[in-house]
């Protein structure tokens, strides 16, 4: 059995030789005289589309001009990139103050530093990681783009937000310098390995509490101007809404899944019904209901702005999504794993936490990424309510002055920018398929 994989796998490894690729060629697209026929067919259709494409979009544009009557007299056929390149700064960041979008970049850099361990094979704490920045890196995201002052809670989660990207990046460097945990080497370091478990705890909750402690006073004298959240908008507001939609939607989606299959008549019936209203409407629907009734269930004086309520009403619709993709993914785990982690004392959360729902999540994934690329796309029906996302500030080139009438361009240079965001996903959705033997190896 061994050879025969060994076999295999040299023979995968091999190049591919002249002859078999011709032959290749000869069985899949010129076996016959109506094959060869339709791959000529095909191959002139292809070389038609791509050079259109190319003279248009390429050979015949206009990259630099001051308005669309310059494209045309330089090109009357050719594509006009000039007002997409004039509006960059527009459909990136929105009206959001050209001096001030240092902030929305850090606030971008910070989310790539805090995930980058999470691609790294010695950082361990990889969950931890994950639940960090769900947990806390909205709250420093929210303050560092909207600014402004901060109450208590503000100041506590901003705080927490900085203690954990510190000991995020801690652990990160000792993981890949030391090859151990940042914990071990704390402790290491204190000369406490040999002491009891709770004695180690207790160090390590001292030391960060005093770290939270020096960070909390350090922070309070923190004040960065106020960006009112009408100037939010393009790419910017896009992975804003989206961004809290994902990191909010799976957890959720597991808490309605397990309460509509809860053995408490109570809190199945009431996680089914609200399942089942939310998913039978439309998402502008939900939208146009969010910006009208929230409101009237607030306490009186308490007023939400409309991005909040556009947030809660996306993350609530695609959680009711996600619930019963998690449903299907739990109802494909045996029984027997269900038994088999009651046999060995684990209750209810411990089967679900420890046994059951690393299984379905994994079976769970293509749909789960699914699912966030029709979020991400959804998103777009926000500029029917006034806010100027990506697609409200691609539709808003063709209504300035000097670019009036411009379409084709700014919608093709949208659809770029969600495949390349769009496929990223699907690939790296595939990647963890195979990571987690979750799919198919080819």
């Amino acid at each position: 059995m061994a050879i025969i994989k060994a076999q295999k796998t040299t023979a995968r490894a091999a190049p591919l030789s002249e002859t078999s690729v011709v032959g290749w060629l000869h069985k899949n697209l010129f076996s016959s005289v109506f094959n060869t026929l339709l791959t000529l067919v095909t191959l002139y259709v292809i070389y038609l589309t791509l050079s259109s494409v190319f003279i248009w979009g390429f050979w015949d544009a206009t990259f630099v001009a001051e308005n669309r009557r310059e494209c045309f007299n330089n090109s009357l056929t050719g594509a006009c990139w000039a007002g997409v390149i004039d509006w960059f700064d527009n459909i990136f960041y929105g009206r959001y103050p050209r001096d001030q979008i240092w902030r929305i970049n850090f606030g971008g850099l910070l989310l790539a530093l805090w995930m980058a361990p999470l691609w790294m094979g010695r950082v361990n704490g990889k969950v931890l990681i994950a639940v960090s920045v769900i947990a806390f890196y909205p709250f420093l995201a929210g303050y560092l783009f909207a600014g402004g002052s901060k109450n208590l809670f503000l100041q506590i989660m901003v705080t927490g937000a900085i203690v954990a990207f510190a000991i995020n990046m801690a652990n990160m460097i000792t993981g890949l310098t030391r090859r151990v945990s940042l914990n071990v080497f704390v402790i290491q370091l204190f000369g406490k390995t040999s002491a009891a478990e709770k004695s180690q705890r207790n160090l390590l909750l001292l030391l960060a509490g005093l770290v939270y402690a020096a960070v909390f006073f350090w922070q309070m004298s923190w004040h960065v101007e106020v960006v009112n959240w009408t100037k939010w908008g393009g790419l910017f507001l896009t992975l804003v809404i989206s961004g809290i939609g994902i990191a909010s939607a799976l957890p959720g989606g597991i808490i309605l899944a397990l309460g509509r299959r809860s053995k408490l008549p109570v809190v199945r019936v009431l996680s089914t019904g609200f399942i089942e209203i939310f998913r039978s409407v439309p998402l502008i629907t939900v939208l146009f209901m969010a910006t009208t009734m929230f409101p009237l269930f607030m306490p009186e004086g308490f007023v939400l702005n409309k991005l909040v309520q556009v947030i809660i009403a996306v993350v609530l619709f695609n959680a009711c999504y996600m619930a019963e993709t998690v449903r299907a993914g739990l109802q494909a785990i045996p029984k027997g794993q269900f038994e088999g982690a009651h046999t060995i004392g684990l209750g209810y959360w411990g089967t679900m936490g420890l046994v059951v729902m690393p299984q379905a999540l994994k079976h769970m994934i293509p749909n789960i990424v699914g699912s966030f690329i029709g979020l991400l796309k959804d998103t777009t029906l926000v500029s029917i309510i006034g806010l100027y996302d990506i697609l409200g500030m691609l539709r808003s080139i063709s209504k300035d002055v000097p670019w009036i009438g411009l379409h084709k361009e700014p919608l093709i240079f949208g659809a770029i920018l969600f495949f390349t965001l769009c496929f990223s996903m699907s690939k790296y959705s595939r990647h963890l398929e195979v990571k987690l033997s979750a799919g198919n190896k080819h």
